[in-house]
């Protein structure tokens, strides 16, 4: 099962009022372990960064200005994404920027059901409580003091361990869901071992049998070991 787990970073909140991506970042799972590969990618927004924005990411018209354009890295992004699963905090706002941003190049839209929204799952797991990126690594103790500023790539590579929590650990394959799975919202159940069916037929010989009794024998009756054997 492949996942991208996905951040970008806009120069406001509206692509409907002219706001654009300038930063796309994403952290390759495959069975819910990282594989190593991602995607980034800095974009030229093809207009001024409001302060208000820069100070979010740290991303000014001077370090854009040669950075390729949307339309230059669109089909390799979507190459990159195929079909599989996005990731992502918050992912109304992500995917409508990315959708609009496809739009305008008339390409193929990402469907709202291929995202995945870890914010949603952290409000359902833990309701009333703070469930910002931040909020989550405080709760999960993840260490994610390199965040002085937002950043697509950084952020993707945070999120990927908070939302391995949030299936229920590190080692998500020993939660197994009912019904539907952990990150669709399904109740899980966490595996415990069973008794065999069989025994496993012991390791010792017959003679250490005879030789362990004997040891016992010269204990005496009050000997401790004679009240649990």
């Amino acid at each position: 099962m492949r996942e991208l787990v996905l951040d970008t970073e806009t120069t406001g909140f509206d692509p409907q009022m002219g706001d654009r991506i300038v930063e796309i970042g994403a952290v390759e799972l495959i069975n819910q372990m990282p594989t190593g590969r991602t995607y980034h990618q800095y974009i030229n927004p093809e207009r001024s960064m409001p302060n208000e924005a820069f100070e979010v990411h740290g991303l000014g018209d001077d370090f854009l200005r040669d950075k390729p354009v949307f339309a230059k890295i669109a089909q390799e992004f979507l190459d990159f994404v195929r079909d599989d699963k996005l990731v992502i905090h918050n992912a109304a706002f992500d995917m409508k920027f990315l959708n609009a941003e496809l739009a305008k190049l008339n390409l193929r839209q990402l469907p709202w059901e291929q995202a995945l929204d870890t914010l949603a799952i952290a409000r359902k797991r833990f309701p009333g409580s703070p469930a910002s990126l931040d909020a989550l690594c405080r709760r999960f103790n993840i260490d994610n003091s390199n965040r002085t500023l937002h950043g697509a790539l950084l952020d993707s590579e945070i999120l990927a361990e908070v939302y391995l929590e949030l299936l229920g650990g590190r080692q998500p394959g020993l939660v197994l869901a009912r019904s539907g799975g952990a990150s669709e919202g399904g109740s899980e159940e966490v595996w415990r071992a069973s008794k065999r069916p069989t025994l496993l037929a012991p390791r010792i010989t017959e003679e250490e049998v005879k030789a362990h009794q004997a040891f016992v024998d010269k204990l005496g009756a009050d000997a401790l070991w004679s009240k649990f054997s």
